[in-house]
């Protein structure tokens, strides 16, 4: 059976959370790759809401193993009150059922300090991050100084990466006015959190090599989304990590090879959280409507999501840069009720048109959209776990935009229930 990547084709919060959890039920294990606690991906099973930021979502499933990948960077302390809520929420989480990648990256405090600075000392250039420190702790692991995982486990030379740290860190804070952070202080809380942390850490990918090799389902669960690529989104207002499906291989330490199928979750219209380029941003009452029905707001920050039309172009250039194999497509039932919807088929950009997003920062702030107009639909789309009991006219919605972005829908999505989901081809057939 082929094991599936799950990566976001728009800006995130496609709805990846949802679609993991179903697919889920047919893996044995679930893999964070990337990203750190600033991804968001709720989950409502039985009329009970989970809202998970670093954990994946297959730890809400009994008899599943979730796996925090080496391209997750961790905040030791986010992650202990993480499990802790969902302890509260009768969801088990012990070394049986999660294991943490030892040579993943560690979130300090300052990390989260640091990012907060650079954000307030921006002014109107803001990036839009959530200010949790993780870009900053891509620095440091990019840079060879990081604190990994594996170090707590190592005490007595806990002190000098402390300092070989702080000696870059405490730098960076007297040129924008911080005080100093106190090594010996930082130092004591790391070894206070190790016996907490470390009975979950381990060799992710020995532990998957063997579940690999044993013909277990591998489901590798991406966070952000592919417009949110350091390297292929929308440069600088991005995440610090690689989001599409390559980095599933790099981030748990399992060749590429193992993976077999790589869906791209799309919602039906477009949101983006924070700054940046939105070619069809609707700032007017199609947007607002859009927001209220969908409930555009963000799971780690509570911030409002900017919503538009579907933007094709986008999309197929995820889809081709990704590898994406089928979408899910989310969220169909928020369009329910518009009597025309449009989608952004290509753009207009310097007196001509292109069919593809370019990577300038000035070109992406000046294309704009050209619209293709469909029929909407009254009926309800909502709970449908058919394709007969969609309108008609819905479903001509999803062929065209089939046809638009080059990739056939796998999964359909029509409401944030686990079961409201029309499956129309497996992801782990091989």
């Amino acid at each position: 059976m082929a094991n599936v990547a799950v990566v976001g084709a728009q800006w995130g919060d496609e709805g990846k959370g949802k679609i993991v959890d179903w697919l889920s039920e047919r893996a044995d294990v679930v893999v964070r790759y990337q990203g750190g606690h600033n991804a968001g991906h709720t989950l409502v099973i039985d009329g009970v809401t989970y809202k998970l930021s670093l954990l994946p979502s297959g730890v809400v499933r009994p008899g599943k193993l979730s796996i925090v990948g080496n391209g997750v960077v961790v905040d030791p302390w986010a992650l202990m009150n993480e499990i802790e809520n969902l302890r509260k929420l009768g969801v088990s989480v012990t070394p049986k059922n999660l294991c943490i990648a030892e040579n993943a990256t560690l979130i300090l405090p300052l990390h989260g300090e640091l990012d907060r600075l650079r954000e307030q000392s921006t002014g109107t250039t803001k990036i839009g991050t959530t200010g949790r420190g993780i870009g900053p702790a891509y620095e440091d692991k990019v840079a060879r100084r990081a604190i990994r995982v594996a170090d707590l486990a190592e005490p007595d030379a806990l002190a000098d990466k402390v300092r070989d740290l702080l000696y870059h860190h405490n730098a960076l804070r007297r040129g924008m006015g911080a005080p100093e952070v106190d090594g010996k202080e930082l130092e004591e809380k790391l070894k206070a959190l190790a016996p907490q942390v470390l009975p979950f850490a381990g060799s992710v990918w020995r532990r998957l090599d063997e579940m690999r090799r044993a013909g277990r389902r591998i489901l590798f669960e991406g966070a952000q989304g592919t417009m949110l690529d350091v390297d292929h989104g929308t440069y600088p207002f991005v995440t610090s990590s690689n989001t599409i499906a390559g980095q599933a291989a790099v981030g748990s330490g399992l060749g590429p090879s193992a993976i077999g199928f790589v869906l791209g979750i799309t919602k039906a219209y477009t949101t983006r959280v924070g700054s940046g380029p939105f070619p069809t941003e609707q700032v007017n009452a199609v947007g607002q409507r859009l927001g209220e029905r969908g409930h555009e707001f963000g799971t780690v920050t509570g911030r409002k999501r900017r919503c538009g039309w579907f933007d094709a172009v986008m999309v197929r250039q995820a889809i081709k840069v990704g590898g994406i194999h089928g979408i899910a497509l989310t969220k169909l039932d928020v369009l329910d009720g518009f009597e025309e919807i449009k989608v952004c088929t290509g753009y207009r950009y310097k007196g001509g048109t292109i069919d593809y997003f370019p990577a300038g920062r000035a070109a992406q702030a000046e294309v704009e959209p050209i619209y293709e107009t469909l029929e909407g639909w009254s009926e309800t789309t909502r709970g449908a776990r058919t394709w007969a009991e969609l309108p008609a006219t819905a479903i001509k919605y999803v062929r065209h935009i089939e046809e638009l972005i080059g990739a056939p829908v796998t999964l359909l999505s029509t409401s944030p229930e686990r079961n409201d989901t029309i499956l129309v081809a497996d992801p782990f057939a091989d």
